[in-house]
Parts: structure tokens; C-alpha cells; sequence
């Protein structure tokens, strides 16, 4: 009897502690005497005094252990350890300190990496890609195999430089899209309706940390090191290229957390900057959250910038600054000694911990088991879902850009295409897929494998070893090409070439892909099908031109159902509408310093700018570039020709515009803060246009809106809207236009100004004239 009881109390023992470590973390248990009766423990109280009751009761040592991304247990309070530091880019990830796949769910929803998921210009489905991840992310946590509900995603930075490894973890080279983008997928990754204001202050569905703030867009090219990289960044570029898509993240978007870059700006660390985490982020935008570096990015404040002399400077320094949370060891091993060296007050601890819990017990740690609270539902099914899976496929589908269809060689017939040859080293790689950041997806197929379903018989040849394409086969692949009656060639890139810590030297194909492609192209029967597996812009002037290369695709890194989205277009099961949302410089731009942070073109030094608003130089693909199997047109209604935008009547003052600009520009500028909120709302406009598909294929595709300034004819987007219609069908399009968002301009000092005068707006091919008085 006492074996067989002994054997049941081990059993027990054995299960309970398998179903703890199953269990989520959480504080405040109900069956914990130590803490059932604290103050913070008290949902009803509001937050900022329960924060403010628990950051009292910690010790000097509990305070500082608590300051970095894995923070320990504080036993004595019923805390559990937690780590704030889990990716979440396109997909819950493998990325960070937080997941683990050990355990009932061993996969997530793999979503095509960001980039592509711009291209589409839907803001509606980024918000549900965000709010897919968000629901996967929490049925980890719920099923035990997540630390934190803290995740660094979304990517925001502008896509500046073609040659920027991390430039396919952003939405792209547009402030205005960056800053929709940060908007929709915070809104929903974080739990909020997609308009916005259902959460207010209150509980997250996870939590959204915007990243990397700010113009952070150099990892290492020639030498130059982000870790040590001082940003020289205009007022004039900071007010209307950089800090826009920040700016909306926080105002809109409501995220929760905020991380600061590795670099400086104009001599300061991002991270120690007051200006710009307490004045900027806090106060001005009302920022609402935590603050946490970039992994090292305090060492890096001591060690490569050599702004701080002593370690424990540059733990003062973030704290002072507003920095709250350390991805690193610097304030746990330092900020001891800071305090002994009055060099740091406590205070900034305690704000910094304030901060800290308040994100934790938004997001339902602090009120005890959170299986039947809010969000306690998502379990282990939520993981990839069929809707979820669905939805990946819808993205890549609409991400993908036709980039050529010459002599409408695309799409294939399946009745008619007896046999197909599958070249390129990215062909049969369903891993390179995925990009960076990336977690274990539900499932995998390469771009191969998707054709194989659709033709009769499908041919193979990898033509290189790998990416860089040192020794290519182009003998063995010339023969598969020539036995097939058409030739799918799958080039491009990986992150072996394009990542986190490494920049791109050169905007051509990698190696001798080139040569492959060119000798596949001349040898095979028919014009051939490039496709383009790539974050970056890649010069492929030589395609563009050649007769012998019919059709071309860009397809991104389109995640777990890329190879699917891409074999449908090839085959026509699918009509691609995607638009690109970088331009494609030419090879010759790497001439231009990655480290010239300026926007605009300098005719004196033949710099030739950068962006689609700014840059004057030649192009391989112009910015919201796309093709589509089918015709669209567009017409301007509900609007006369000489519609006025009539502002206050204010005088503009010296002080509201830069010190050089001439008496009579200072005639046509008013300040768009002297305009006012009230004068700003009645200035709005109403944009209608018709869009009607005049093919005879069903689609789904972006309209852009883009506004030229009269005088200058640099033109930026305004306004963008995925459509779908069938053949023959006519749908109205509505954009409301704020002219002192929209339409205005930065000085040179970084203030924003409306401008007198004639602006066209501008969908494809039509114009429609407003005249902006005042």
C-alpha cells in the first residue's frame, strides 16, 4: 500500500510540475497568500496606482534586476521571471529569447516578408496579418511556450538605400505608407478595431514595439558599422521622411513600445537622446508604453561611439534620457555603481519600472491566471488556422509584381504547356522564402514543387550551386532548357546576401546569374519567365530589354505559400496586382555613399537624391510600378477644375521659416501650425474617382493617388486603395485628402508649411488640377 501510494504521489508530483511549465507566467495568483492582498494586485485599482504600490515595495537590487530584456523572478512578490525581448515581423518567430516551439504548437503562420506585403497597398489586410500574428502570439503564451507578450515588430524604417540588408523587414521607401502600415498591423497585432480606439489605455491582446527609432537604415557597408554610425540627418529630412511613420505609430497607432537605434543622429545616441524618447516621443506625440534599446545598443553608447566615458555614464545617460528597458547587460552590471557615483537618481529607475509594469498589467500578467480572462481563449488551434493559412496565401498572391509581359507571354496555359523547365538556385529553396526573421512555418513548398502541380511534366536544373552563383552549371541547365517548351528561370537573392549586419555592395544579380540567364534565355524555345525571389532592388536592365525574356516576376520573399501564390500567376489561376514600393536604381547608384543621409538632390555636387519624391536620376522600375493581366482606366468625378483649398488668412512670421529663403517664398509659405486644427479640418477634400477594369480578366490591384507640386514637379503619395473588380466593372474609389498633412512641405529648420498654388493630383495617367490659396 505505502509503494503503490508512493508511486501515485511521484506520478503527482511528476504531472504538476509538466502542467506548471505549461502554464503561462503570470503574477497576482489568487491562491498566492503572499500577494492576494497587495495593491497591485488590485484590478480595480487603476493602473498607474497599482504601478506605482509595486515599484514602492522593490529593493535597490529587485529595481535594477528588473531593467533588462530577461528579467528575473522576484519570488518574495509572486513575480515571475519575464522577457521582453520576441519577434514577431511577418510571423511569430524563432528570432529572440521569448518562443519556444517546444511543446503543442511546433509551427506559426510564416506571412510573406514585409516588403511584399507592401507592395499590395492594402491596409486592411496588413491589419489582419497583424492581428493573426497578435492572436498567435498570445495562444503561445496561453499554451505556456512564451515568456513575454512583448514583441519588437513592427519594422518602420524608411527604405532609403537600395543596398540595406534589413530593407525587406520595411513596408518601404514612403513615409505616408510606413506610417499606415505601423498604423494597421499595431492596431490589430495589439487586439484595437481597425479603426482605431477600442483599447484606449487599457488591455493588449500582445504588445507592438516600433522600431528602430530613428533614421536607423546603415548595418555595415565599407567598413562603416551601425554600432558606431553618427547619422548627419537635415531638420528638413527628420520632419518629413523619418520621424513621420514614428509619429503615426504613436499617435494612431497606439503601440506599446518603442525601441531606439544603434545609431547617433547628429552626434547623440538615439537611446540617449532626451529630445527625442521624452520630449518627441512622450510629450509631444503622447506616447503611452516602454522604451527599450536595441540589443547592445548601450554598450555600444561606451565602446563604439565613445560618447560616454565611464560605463556607468552611459547608463545615465539612457535613463536619464527615458530609456526603459536595457536588451543587453549594461544596467544590470552598472547601474549600481552609476547610482553610488551620483551620477543616476533612483527617480529614473522608478519611472522607467512605472513604465515597464504598466505594459505587463495592460496585457493581463498582474491579475492572476489569465485562462479565463480576456484573450484566455486562444489556445494551440489558433496557430496556424486555415484562416490564418489563407491569408498568407491572399498576401503573396497580391504581393507579387509583374514587372514585364511582353507580347503577353503570361500567363501559361495549363492545356497548352506540355512541359515546363524550373531553372535557379532559388527554385527548389523553400527556406529562402521565408526572409529574415522568420519562424518555423505550417508548411513548406518551394516554388518548384507549386509548378510541378500545374504542368505535365516539369524539368529541373539548380544552374549555380547557391545564391552567389561562383561556379554555374550553365552547360547542364542550357540542355534542360532546351528540352521543355518554356523555361521558368528562378533568380534573385538570400539572406547569404541581403540581412541584419549585412548591406549589399552591388545592386546586380549575385555572381554569374546574369550569364545563366542570358545563355538559358538565348538557348531556349520560347521567351523565357524570370523570376525575382529578392527583398531588394536588383538591376536587371539587361532583362527588361531582352527580347528573349517575355515575362518577369517579382515575388519578395513571399513566406510559407509563396511557392503556391507564384505557381497560380505563372499559370493564370491568379491575376497579379501588386505595385512596387521601392524604386529599382540602376547599378551605377552604389557610387553614392550609403552614409549620405540627405533626401533631396544637390545639383552642385550631382547628387542625385533619393526616393521616388526626391531622387532625379534614371530608373530600372519606377515606385508603384505593376502590371496586371487585365486594363484599368481612371476618371476624376464629383469635383470642378477649379476646385480651391482656402486656408486662414494668417500673416507667416520669420521665426516659421528658415532663416534663407527669399522675401517673396515667404509670400507663398504659411506654417501649417499657424494655419491651425480648426483651419486644417475645413480645408479637407473629398477625391472621387471611377476605376473600371477594361480587360477581360478579374483583379485586384492598388490605386495610388500621388499629388505634383505645379512648380516643381516632384510629386509624393497621398492616398491608396486595394480594389477588386471583374471584368467590365466599375467601382467608385474615395480618398479625403488633409492638405497640412498631405500637401505640405518641410523648411529647412523642419517646419511644416503649406504652399500657395497649383497642386495636381495624380492616378496613372490623369491629372486633376486644385489651386491652394490664402
Amino acid at each position: 500500500m505505502s509503494l503503490r501510494l508512493s508511486l501515485s504521489a511521484v506520478l503527482t508530483a511528476v504531472f504538476l510540475r509538466a502542467a506548471a511549465a505549461q502554464r503561462p507566467p503570470f503574477a497576482c495568483d489568487a491562491a498566492d497568500g503572499r500577494t492576494k492582498s497587495l495593491p497591485f494586485c488590485d484590478a480595480k485599482m487603476p493602473i498607474h496606482r497599482r504601478v506605482q504600490d509595486l515599484v514602492s515595495r522593490l529593493t535597490l537590487d529587485e529595481k535594477i534586476s528588473q531593467l533588462v530584456n530577461s528579467a528575473p523572478a522576484i519570488p518574495r512578490l509572486g513575480i515571475p521571471a519575464y522577457e521582453w525581448w520576441s519577434e514577431a515581423l511577418h510571423g511569430v518567430s524563432g528570432y529572440g529569447r521569448g518562443i519556444s516551439y517546444q511543446g503543442r504548437v511546433s509551427t506559426a503562420t510564416s506571412f510573406p516578408q514585409v516588403i511584399l506585403a507592401a507592395s499590395t497597398f492594402d491596409a486592411q489586410l496588413w491589419y489582419r496579418i497583424g492581428q493573426a500574428i497578435g492572436k498567435e502570439a498570445r495562444a503561445m503564451y496561453n499554451e505556456g511556450q512564451a515568456k513575454g507578450l512583448t514583441f519588437w515588430a513592427p519594422n518602420i524604417n524608411i527604405y532609403r538605400d537600395p543596398r540595406w540588408g534589413r530593407g525587406q523587414e520595411t513596408p518601404g521607401e514612403d513615409p505616408l505608407v510606413a506610417g499606415k502600415y505601423a498604423v494597421a498591423f499595431v492596431r490589430g497585432f495589439q487586439g484595437d478595431v481597425f479603426e482605431g480606439g477600442k483599447l484606449g489605455n487599457g488591455h493588449l491582446q500582445a504588445s507592438a514595439c516600433c522600431k528602430h527609432f530613428t533614421a536607423y537604415d546603415l548595418d555595415k557597408w565599407k567598413g562603416v558599422d551601425r554600432l558606431g554610425f553618427d547619422a548627419r540627418v537635415t531638420a528638413q529630412d527628420l520632419a518629413d521622411t523619418y520621424q513621420p511613420p514614428f509619429e503615426r505609430c504613436i499617435k494612431d497607432g497606439k503601440a506599446s513600445g518603442i525601441m531606439c537605434a544603434y545609431n547617433r543622429v547628429n552626434g547623440i545616441p538615439n537611446c540617449a537622446d532626451y529630445n527625442l524618447l521624452t520630449v518627441t516621443a512622450r510629450r509631444n506625440w503622447g506616447f503611452n508604453g516602454y522604451i527599450t534599446s536595441d540589443c547592445d545598443a548601450v554598450l555600444a553608447i561606451h565602446d563604439y561611439h565613445k560618447y560616454a566615458r565611464l560605463r556607468e555614464d552611459a547608463v545615465a545617460d539612457v535613463l536619464k534620457a527615458g530609456m526603459d528597458v536595457e536588451c543587453g547587460s549594461y544596467l544590470k552590471n552598472y547601474t549600481k555603481s552609476a547610482i553610488a557615483q551620483k551620477k543616476l537618481p533612483v527617480a529614473d529607475l522608478d519611472r522607467a519600472l512605472r513604465n515597464q509594469f504598466a505594459v505587463r498589467m495592460r496585457l493581463g500578467l498582474f491579475t492572476g491566471n489569465p485562462a479565463g480572462a480576456l484573450f484566455g481563449n486562444l489556445k494551440a488551434a489558433e496557430v496556424c488556422s486555415p484562416a490564418h493559412q489563407q491569408l498568407a496565401l491572399d498576401a503573396a498572391r497580391n504581393g507579387i509584381v509583374l514587372l514585364k509581359n511582353s507580347g503577353r507571354l503570361l500567363p501559361l496555359s495549363k492545356s497548352r504547356t506540355p512541359s515546363v523547365a524550373v531553372i535557379g538556385p532559388n527554385a527548389d529553396d523553400a527556406y529562402t522564402l521565408r526572409g529574415n526573421y522568420d519562424g518555423p512555418p505550417c508548411k513548406t513548398l518551394s516554388i518548384l514543387n507549386a509548378i510541378k502541380s500545374h504542368a505535365a511534366q516539369t524539368l529541373y536544373s539548380k544552374g549555380c550551386d547557391n545564391v552567389a552563383c561562383a561556379n554555374p552549371d550553365i552547360n547542364g541547365a542550357v540542355a534542360v532548357a532546351k528540352r521543355a517548351e518554356y523555361v521558368v528561370l528562378v533568380m534573385g537573392l538570400d539572406t547569404t546576401q541581403e540581412t541584419e549586419d549585412r548591406d549589399r555592395e552591388e545592386l546586380t544579380l549575385p555572381g554569374q546569374q546574369e550569364a545563366l540567364v542570358r545563355a538559358v534565355s538565348a538557348a531556349a524555345k520560347r521567351p523565357v519567365v524570370l523570376v525575382l525571389v529578392c527583398g531588394s532592388p536588383v538591376d536587371v536592365s539587361f532583362a527588361k530589354f531582352d527580347p528573349k525574356i517575355g515575362g518577369m516576376l517579382w515575388a519578395g520573399y513571399p513566406g510559407e505559400a509563396g511557392g503556391i501564390a507564384l505557381s497560380e500567376i505563372v499559370f493564370g489561376l491568379h491575376n497579379p496586382g501588386g505595385k512596387l514600393p521601392v524604386t529599382w536604381y540602376p547599378k551605377e547608384f552604389v557610387s553614392i555613399p550609403m552614409t549620405d543621409m540627405r533626401m533631396r538632390p544637390d545639383s552642385a555636387t550631382r547628387y542625385p537624391g533619393r526616393t521616388y519624391r526626391f531622387y532625379n536620376g534614371p530608373k530600372v522600375f519606377e515606385y508603384g510600378y505593376g502590371l496586371s493581366y487585365t486594363t484599368y482606366s481612371y476618371n476624376f468625378i464629383h469635383s470642378t477644375l477649379n476646385t480651391v483649398v482656402r486656408l486662414n488668412r494668417l500673416m507667416v512670421t520669420t521665426s516659421k521659416v528658415a532663416s534663407n529663403e527669399t522675401s517673396e517664398s515667404l509670400l507663398r509659405h504659411i506654417a501649417v501650425s499657424e494655419v491651425g486644427a480648426e483651419g486644417c479640418e475645413r480645408a479637407r477634400l473629398s477625391m472621387s474617382i471611377r476605376v473600371e477594369n477594361t480587360g477581360s480578366a478579374g483583379g485586384r490591384h492598388p490605386v495610388l493617388l500621388f499629388a505634383r507640386d505645379g512648380r516643381r514637379g516632384m510629386k509624393k503619395l497621398v492616398g491608396f486603395e486595394s480594389v477588386a473588380l471583374e471584368a467590365g466593372e466599375t467601382r467608385e474609389v474615395s480618398f479625403e485628402v488633409r492638405p497640412c498633412e498631405h500637401l505640405s512641405k518641410a523648411m529647412e529648420d523642419g517646419t511644416m508649411v503649406m504652399e500657395k498654388g497649383e497642386v495636381f493630383f495624380v492616378v496613372e495617367d490623369e491629372e486633376y488640377p486644385v489651386n491652394i490659396v490664402f
